[in-house]
C-alpha cells in the first residue's frame, strides 16, 4: 500500500487533489482508516491517476472524466465531443480577440456616402428553426448567410452578374409583412443581391426572387466588425443618431446592413429638411 503522500509524490498530483478526487469519487483511495482518516492507495491506481490527469489536462470536466473512465467503450467517443466543443471555444475566442483588438485600434466612426441606383434580387428570409429565439442574432445570421448564398447561386445561374455587397434589411416593406413583425411571427429580414443583367433574365428568375430597383441615396454608415449581436447593432445605431448632420435626418426605418466577410456595416438613408412650401 502507499500512503498519499507518496502516491501523490508518484503520480505529481497534491494530496489536496487526492482529496477532491476521492470526494468526487473519480479517484477512491484503496483503503481509509475509519479512526484517523488516513488514506492508502495500491500500485495499480497509479494508471487510474495517470488517465484523470491526462484527461483532465485536456479541459475534460471531472464528471467527464469519471464517465470516460467508468464507461471505457464509450470513453474516445467523449474525448472526440469535448475536443470539437474546444476547437469551437478556441475559434470563438480567437474571432472575440480580433473583434476586441479592431475595436480598440479603430473605434467604428460614422461617415456619410452618396449610393447610386443599383438593381436587386430581393428574398424572403426564412425564419430560424424551430424553438430557437427568431432574434437570436446567431441564428439570425446563419439563416440570412444561407439566403444570401441561395440567391446568389441562383441568379448566376441564371446569368446575372452579382455587382456589389448583399445586406439583409427589415422584412416591413410591405403591409403584411409590418403587420407579422409587429405580431412577432416573422420572417423578419429580407436579403437584398445587387445584379446586373439583361431584362430577359431578370424577368426569368424564380417567383420566390423578386427584382427591384434601390433608388440613389445619401447614407449615414458604420462598420462593426465581427459577427453581429444586439450590443453591436445597439451601438452602431447610437452612433448613426448622435452623428452631426447639417440640416439632415436619418431614416433609422430604411436601414439596411451589408455583409461583409469580417463584419457588418449598418447604413441609414439620409434627407434634407425641406423648407414648407409658401402658402399663396
Amino acid at each position: 500500500m502507499l500512503s498519499i503522500s507518496d502516491f501523490s509524490e508518484m503520480c505529481d498530483l497534491p494530496p489536496q487533489t487526492l482529496r477532491y478526487y476521492h470526494a468526487e469519487g473519480l479517484l477512491v483511495p484503496a483503503d481509509v482508516d475509519q479512526r484517523t482518516g488516513y488514506r492508502s492507495y495500491t500500485f495499480g491506481q497509479v494508471e487510474r491517476a495517470m488517465l484523470i490527469t491526462v484527461l483532465r489536462g485536456t479541459g475534460m470536466s471531472v464528471t467527464l472524466v469519471r464517465r470516460a473512465l467508468d464507461q471505457p467503450g464509450e470513453a474516445l467517443i467523449l474525448l472526440r465531443q469535448h475536443v470539437a466543443e474546444v476547437r469551437q471555444q478556441r475559434q470563438t475566442q480567437d474571432e472575440a480577440m480580433r473583434d476586441a483588438r479592431e475595436l480598440l485600434t479603430s473605434p467604428p466612426e460614422a461617415f456619410l456616402r452618396r449610393v447610386d441606383e443599383m438593381t436587386v434580387a430581393s428574398k424572403v428570409v426564412p425564419r430560424p428553426p424551430s424553438g430557437r429565439n427568431p432574434y437570436d442574432w446567431h441564428a439570425a445570421d446563419a439563416v440570412v448567410t444561407a439566403a444570401v448564398q441561395d440567391v446568389v447561386k441562383t441568379v448566376e445561374s441564371y446569368g446575372a452578374v452579382v455587382a456589389g455587397t448583399s445586406w439583409r434589411t427589415l422584412a416591413a416593406e410591405t403591409p403584411e409583412q409590418k403587420s407579422r413583425i409587429l405580431a412577432g411571427e416573422g420572417p423578419h429580414w429580407l436579403v437584398k443581391v445587387p445584379v446586373v443583367a439583361d431584362e430577359k433574365t431578370l424577368t426569368s428568375l424564380p417567383a420566390d426572387i423578386e427584382v427591384e430597383t434601390f433608388e440613389p441615396r445619401d447614407e449615414l454608415s458604420i462598420f462593426m466588425p465581427g459577427k453581429s449581436s444586439m450590443a453591436k447593432h445597439g451601438t452602431a445605431l447610437s452612433r448613426l443618431l448622435a452623428h452631426p448632420l447639417d440640416a439632415a435626418y436619418v431614416d433609422t426605418s430604411r436601414m439596411r446592413h451589408l455583409l461583409h466577410p469580417n463584419g457588418v456595416e449598418t447604413a441609414t438613408a439620409v434627407y434634407e429638411f425641406r423648407e414648407p412650401s409658401a402658402v399663396e
